[in-house]
């Protein structure tokens, strides 16, 4: 949330820095189109495998999605990266007593149609080509706190470098059909589902 100017043009220079390292590290930004609702929230769920995941899905938000960018980070990461608060992240420290009122704050973004949360259930950065993707339990509690008035949207992402000297990210976005999950269980298997797919198309190319 942007509560007064400072905060503003603060965010506003951030999200100009991030465009501009994407633009200038990427040769491409690759991804499909996705139908994404106004009187809805957007739940982004995508695999984490690089430094680089947090400021490329910022950057397709812009493109895209075009709502309030919020995405749940470690808390070394924030400290070591201040300016990544003004940006919409938010930190979660595994293993605190906060950490209940860091998910519940979470599932609250989800309530606010114009807002868009990230998260990585992984919780930590796998290789770009894993079989499956682990989910820890703490998106349950998020989806649990929401108020379920919002589409989930699988992304599966990979980068390549083919033929030029700069690297390409293709990102396969699914918006699934059902709009509430009865258990983690059930969105964990959409997920892989969708995961499994767009690797199987990613290895196919041939450039």
């Amino acid at each position: 949330m942007i509560k007064n100017k400072d905060n503003w043009f603060i965010f506003s220079f951030f999200s100009w820095y991030i465009s501009r390292r994407v633009t200038r590290h990427f040769y491409q930004i690759d991804f499909n189109k996705v139908d994404v609702s106004p009187q809805k929230s957007v739940l982004l769920i995508a695999n984490h495998y690089s430094w680089w995941d947090g400021f490329l899905f910022f950057y397709l938000n812009k493109m895209l999605f075009k709502k309030k960018f919020h995405v749940m980070i470690l808390e070394e990461t924030i400290l070591e990266h201040a300016f990544l608060k003004y940006v919409g992240s938010f930190s979660v420290s595994k293993g605190s007593k906060s950490i209940i009122e860091t998910l519940k704050y979470a599932g609250g973004l989800l309530n606010d149609p114009e807002n868009l949360l990230l998260i990585f259930p992984q919780g930590k950065l796998f290789s770009n080509f894993v079989d499956e993707v682990v989910f820890e339990k703490g998106l349950s509690k998020i989806i649990a706190f929401g108020q379920q008035n919002f589409q989930t949207v699988f992304a599966a992402s990979f980068t390549e470098y083919f033929s030029q000297p700069k690297p390409t990210t293709f990102i396969y976005l699914k918006n699934d059909e059902t709009e509430n999950f009865a258990t983690l269980t059930d969105v964990v298997s959409a997920y892989q589902k969708h995961y499994r797919q767009s690797k199987k198309v990613q290895s196919a190319i041939v450039k």
